[in-house]
């Protein structure tokens, strides 16, 4: 009875089987006249199992070193564990020990994108605040452009799979596929727009105001009665194409000027509600990892997404205003987020 290498899978039930039954393994090597060595094996492994994993003792940290490590997290924002660990001078613990006490005193996250804000900036920040604390935001109409990819940002095809399931495929493009500008306003309770700048129309202050005159003025503005032009405030940022000599003397001559025309503090995109306007309708159109594949696809879901965003969300973003200015005013200047 010569000796093999392994069992077949056939066998190994059998043997399961016949140990069951109460067999012995002398007569297990009868019925499969197999040599003895390897049902032997085959048993003492199976009766084994798998052998337990060994801990490897890990390195303590002491108290005193635990709040130097809290203390040194805080300075030290967007640190990596080994960094954060070298800077209290503790040596010798693994990766994974470092994380495990990391996570019950900080969060991995991504460092937040705005506008870098100076002295001088906070300063016009407050003084902005103060001079329209009491100005009625309900005539206020809030504009600004934002640029919509095929893809969507970084980061936004993330999401939970169920186990056993693959995640989809997203397209991989070599020269990115372009997007969309797009121009919108909210006043009160109403969306103005979104209309769309034209492929391959860089917005300088002519184009900028071209555009205005074939969208804004003529689809939306030409249709509101005398009292309401001559109480609305009109809202831009301080864009190169919305603040230069040229665009402030064509708005002037549409009547938009002195009061009517919102002077906009610097580095301040967290003090338009509009910017909120268009979180809302990017993660509509970008939800579960959506991507597109031509421009026109990608336009129409954003008016899709803006026809689906109700009055009382519009009018929630647009009575935030006095929050914001008193927020601005407690932090001095300081950013206060969206």
């Amino acid at each position: 009875m010569g000796q093999k290498k392994d069992l077949t899978g056939s066998e190994k039930s059998k043997i399961v089987r016949y140990l069951a039954e109460g067999c012995s393994s002398l007569k297990i090597v009868k019925l499969l006249k197999r040599d003895h060595r390897t049902i032997k094996r085959f048993i003492q492994n199976s009766q084994q199992g798998h052998k337990k994993r060994v801990e490897k003792p890990r390195r303590k940290i002491t108290a005193h070193e635990l709040r130097k490590v809290k203390r040194a997290a805080a300075k030290m924002p967007l640190a990596t564990s080994l960094a954060i660990f070298q800077s209290c001078n503790i040596t010798g613990v693994p990766k994974s020990t470092r994380c495990a006490i990391l996570r019950d005193m900080a969060k991995v996250r991504k460092a937040e994108r705005r506008p870098p804000l100076n002295k001088t900036h906070k300063l016009k920040r407050q003084d902005w605040a103060k001079k329209y604390l009491k100005t009625d935001f309900s005539k206020v109409l809030w504009t600004d452009e934002m640029r919509v990819s095929l893809d969507g940002p970084d980061g936004w095809a993330r999401g939970w799979i169920g186990k056993g399931q693959r995640a989809p495929v997203r397209l991989r493009r070599q020269q990115g596929g372009g997007g969309v500008l797009v121009w919108a306003g909210i006043i009160k309770d109403e969306l103005v727009g979104p209309f769309r700048v034209e492929d391959g129309v860089k917005l300088n202050s002519q184009s900028y105001c071209l555009f205005l005159e074939d969208t804004f003025f003529k689809q939306w503005y030409r249709k509101k009665s005398a009292s309401f032009k001559k109480n609305m405030i009109f809202m831009q940022d301080n864009a190169p194409s919305h603040a230069s000599k040229y665009s402030t003397a064509w708005l002037a001559r549409k009547g938009i000027k002195e009061e009517k025309l919102k002077t906009w503090p610097p580095c301040s995109p967290d003090l338009n509600p509009i910017e909120n306007l268009w979180s809302i309708i990017k993660c509509e159109i970008y939800k579960e990892g959506k991507q597109y594949t031509s421009l026109n696809s990608v336009w129409e879901a954003v008016v899709a997404a803006a026809r689906n965003v109700d009055g009382e969300q519009i009018k929630t973003l647009t009575e935030s205003m006095d929050g914001r200015l008193l927020s601005v005013l407690a932090k001095k200047g300081g950013y206060i987020g969206r």
